[in-house]
């Protein structure tokens, strides 16, 4: 890992935010954030969590790995540590590929100060270019959480 992928800057909905932080139990080891495409972190140490409708770093969390493989064998596997409430619900999301991404994940911890969306662009420039995920280096990382 090189010290400008330390960590990566995942968005993510409200909704499927909220839906991690409230599975976030001491008893779970790994969370799941799925992605319908392969656009994911390879090697990172850090996820951040950028919710996008409050535009602001809710979350980190230590990267465990990026795996990706059919929608399905993917679900057997993982799928109780997503925050899906049902195959249904997952299918219903992926939207007919057969092909997702599996991000795992422990350790999720939200952010006491969340920064506004006026500093990150400060930090990171234009905040449009990360909509699916950016790498950023420790130092930056530390900025923002």
């Amino acid at each position: 890992m090189t010290s400008e992928h330390f960590a990566y800057i995942l968005t993510v909905d409200e909704k499927y935010w909220s839906r991690l932080s409230q599975r976030n139990t001491a008893e779970t080891v790994a969370h799941v954030f799925v992605r319908k495409n392969q656009v994911a972190p390879k090697d990172a140490e850090q996820l951040l969590f950028y919710v996008t409708r409050k535009s602001q770093v809710l979350g980190t969390a230590d990267f465990l790995e990026r795996l990706k493989g059919n929608y399905r064998d993917l679900w057997e596997k993982f799928g109780a540590d997503s925050c899906f409430e049902s195959f249904e619900e997952y299918r219903s999301f992926v939207d007919g590929r057969d092909m997702v991404t599996f991000i795992r994940f422990s350790n999720l911890k939200e952010v006491s100060n969340p920064v506004s969306k006026e500093e990150l662009a400060k930090l990171l420039g234009p905040l449009s270019r990360f909509r699916l995920g950016r790498y950023i280096d420790k130092e930056t990382a530390a900025q923002l959480v």
